[in-house]
């Protein structure tokens, strides 16, 4: 989701990044935000998917409210992210538009370069089945809603995830998160003001990128490079 093209200067964006895999390993997932302009200070988080997303159809969800975001898998949460008053306008907020596309992302995605796209395999297709959107349509031109979406009560529509739901999020990151931008140390020597710090969390994605805590050298992409090209991408190595 994103309103690049309308606020060149201080966009919002939401994304579902698929990053795709090494032969014979899992497929890896991205997930994003950024708001109001702020390209340069990314909330990625990665994980590992339990399934090949090639194979067939799967359910990506974003719930998007003035309070949060929630991404979800297969209706399974993997991600909850709070608006804080610390945040000033870091959250997504204005009019955003829903769009997918596939692009080259080898220069950071495949383990910061490491391995290219290719092209003999190409030409790349990614299929959509059963889109479904609630929510407010928006003018265009006035940026206004008269209505909003009446399949939810507002209740719904706001709630925060079940304990039920929380806890299958809670399996899901101990299983399959392998980076989170509140544990970047070689980016942001202090975590941005959203992160709610887990020791036994950061001690766990250590292993997977030790350079992340500071332990060396480490070259790390910029978003402002990437612009607005392309969302919800699906990559193929």
């Amino acid at each position: 989701m994103s309103n690049g093209d309308i606020f060149e200067k201080n966009h919002d964006e939401i994304d579902f990044e698929f990053l795709g895999n090494i032969r014979g390993r899992d497929w890896r997932i991205q997930t994003n935000i950024y708001g109001n302009g702020s390209t340069s200070f990314g909330r990625e988080e990665r994980y590992n998917l339990w399934f090949d997303p090639t194979d067939d159809f799967h359910q990506y969800s974003i719930l998007w409210t003035d309070s949060r975001i929630t991404f979800y898998v297969d209706n399974i949460p993997i991600r909850e992210f709070k608006r804080t008053v610390a945040m000033g306008g870091g959250f997504p907020s204005k009019p955003m538009s829903l769009y997918a596309t596939i692009w080259d992302g080898s220069d950071w995605a495949t383990n910061g370069g490491k391995y290219r796209v290719n092209y003999k395999y190409a030409p790349y297709v990614a299929k959509f089945s059963d889109f479904i959107l609630h929510g407010c349509a928006v003018d265009p031109i006035k940026f206004s809603s008269k209505r909003c979406d009446g399949t939810r009560s507002p209740e719904q529509l706001f709630a925060s995830i079940t304990p039920s739901e929380r806890s299958k999020m809670d399996s899901f990151r101990k299983k399959h998160m392998t980076y989170s931008y509140c544990y970047d140390q070689t980016r942001y020597e202090v975590p941005p003001p959203e992160c709610v710090i887990n020791p036994a969390e950061a001690e766990r994605l250590k292993k997977f990128d030790p350079v992340m805590f500071g332990g060396g050298r480490r070259h790390h992409r910029r978003h402002g490079k990437r612009q607005h090209h392309s969302r919800s991408e699906a990559h193929s190595i």
